[in-house]
């Protein structure tokens, strides 16, 4: 492992799993937990930890499937039950009982299903997977196939999945590892160091890949695009056929809730190119059903609509948008992102 930016350790936690995780603060700081996304690692997060804050402990987990952490199987079947349940007992384990949680992408879905289980201080959603899953629903979160067709794994793109089997690190083609983040993670029109983009590049490469990681394993479909989710790993996990937070203006208490998203996202988005509605429609999948069977998943008003249901539910959610970032405006916009969250935990 390269060497950590100044203030910022590392460690493992015996948990549920052996959890590979980043720490800086003060041991008796208020917990922040950053969580990552699909295909990264708590060091995403590593730069917002350096320096270490005087109040906050600040503490980012590689998940299951990802980074040091140790390899073990992803149950679709429980959506992103895994990562919730290895989540509270990596707590446990640390005795932290009332965190501030940070989940990025994926782990959005995650943090929802901890704050189910246990009290939070408060929950961040940073460009977070729709409440209703990643593709094949209609704006209200209903399926467009009964079977979840046009989800999870069977819908990946296999060239890029060979790509990281490979380890490629390479920038030589538009579907290798490394163009893939810089041209989805952020904006396009921002560029980490090398030196930092090769690092952040080493870490995607540490996924564990195949049935049980990522992708996971599919079933064929007699629906478009002839694929539907499997039993197995990430993708499945992030189908609607098992990722749901819809639900979250049913919490009881309701910590308060901080959305940030950049609207120029490429990865949740109304209308995201790597959604197959989007897809369809563009003519790049061929044999779309059309709009009634299989729109382009609204993603960011199924969120907006969540979260206002949590307000009328008596919760109290914040909103915030950066108008020049992609799907990680915790990098390419990390000052400001980082003040806004500072202000929503010593407020929360």
């Amino acid at each position: 492992m390269s060497e950590l930016l100044p203030g910022v350790e590392a460690g493992t936690v015996d948990a549920r799993i052996r959890i590979h995780h980043l720490t800086s603060g003060p041991a008796d700081g208020e917990p922040v937990v950053l969580v990552h996304g699909n295909l990264s690692t708590g060091r995403f997060f590593e730069h917002l930890m350096s320096p270490a804050s005087d109040r906050f402990r600040f503490l980012a987990p590689d998940m299951r499937g990802f980074g040091r952490t140790e390899p073990a199987p992803i149950d679709a079947t429980r959506g992103l039950g895994d990562w919730a349940d290895d989540l509270v007992s990596y707590l446990d384990r640390l005795g932290i009982e009332r965190p501030h949680l940070v989940g990025w992408s994926t782990a959005g879905a995650a943090i929802a299903l901890v704050a189910r289980q246990r009290p939070v201080a408060s929950l961040l959603f940073l460009d977070p997977v729709s409440p209703h899953g990643y593709g094949g629903t209609h704006p209200d979160g209903r399926p467009c196939f009964d079977d979840y067709a046009g989800s999870g794994a069977g819908v990946a793109n296999q060239q890029f999945v060979a790509k990281l089997r490979e380890g490629d690190r390479s920038g030589d083609e538009a579907l290798s590892p490394r163009n893939v983040m810089t041209g989805t993670y952020w904006s396009p029109d921002f560029r980490l160091p090398q030196e930092r983009e090769d690092l952040l590049l080493d870490e995607i490469l540490l996924s564990q890949i195949g049935d049980d990681g990522y992708p996971g394993d599919s079933t064929t479909s007699t629906n478009w695009p002839g694929a539907a989710p499997g039993t197995r790993g990430l993708l499945n996990a992030l189908s609607p056929k098992y990722c749901d937070w819809s639900w979250l203006p049913e919490l009881d208490p309701k910590p308060p809730v901080l959305w940030t998203h950049g609207t120029r996202d490429v990865v949740v988005a109304d209308g995201s190119m790597l959604e197959l509605g989007t897809l369809g429609q563009a003519g790049i999948v061929p044999g779309w059903p059309g709009a009634d069977t299989f729109p382009p998943q609204p993603m960011v008003s199924q969120i907006r609509d969540v979260l206002e249901r949590y307000e009328q539910a008596g919760g109290r959610a914040r909103t915030e948008m950066f108008p020049e970032s992609g799907h990680g405006p915790h990098v390419d916009a990390a000052e400001r992102w980082l003040q806004i969250a500072t202000e929503f935990w010593a407020s929360a």
